[in-house]
């Protein structure tokens, strides 16, 4: 069979003309309402998928600086938090010398003003022993003499029975 038989391959000019002139006129209608508006959808399209990248990028750098931030905020809060215990202990440290300090005083003010009561206790006591002695040896020497002394004798034997006793023993005895 030969191949100028089939009419689909046959070559005939004017449906060849026909065939390029609506082929030309489609290509025209096509490009003037179709391929415009579909480039210019593309381009649309491609343009809000570029702005929609960028934006996603400008959003991931500006979450990484948020997180940098966010990190060195908790840094510096840490920070802040170790020097604020650290100011605390040392507050505490401070009030627990000085508390302890104050009561050592306080102790050892107690401790002489105690020490100083004694001191007054033991004189007086002395000294009311000392009176005691003193009246006693007068009433032993108005006994022992027989007759009432007067102010030079009594002060004269005062001195004598003072003289002789020894009250250093019971001064040491603090």
């Amino acid at each position: 069979m030969p191949l100028a038989s089939n009419p689909l391959i046959q070559v005939t000019p004017g449906l060849m003309i026909w065939t390029i002139v609506c082929f030309l006129i489609t290509l025209y209608v096509l490009k003037r309402f179709a391929f415009g508006p579909i480039q210019k959808a593309i381009d649309e399209r491609r343009e809000r998928i570029r702005q929609s990248i960028e934006e996603a990028e400008h959003a991931r750098e500006e979450a990484r600086t948020l997180l940098v931030e966010h990190q060195k905020l908790i840094g510096r809060a840490k920070t802040d938090a170790e020097e604020i215990l650290a100011e605390a202990r040392r507050i505490a440290e401070a009030n627990e010398r000085r508390m302890r300090e104050e009561l050592e005083t306080d102790r050892q003010r107690r401790l002489e003003e105690t020490r100083k009561q004694i001191e007054a206790e033991t004189r007086r006591a002395l000294e009311q022993i000392r009176l005691e002695v003193v009246e006693l040896s007068l009433l032993a020497a108005t006994k022992v003499t027989g007759k009432a002394l007067d102010d030079s004798d009594h002060r004269r034997l005062i001195d004598e029975a003072i003289a002789e006793l020894d009250f250093s023993v019971l001064e040491k005895n603090d």
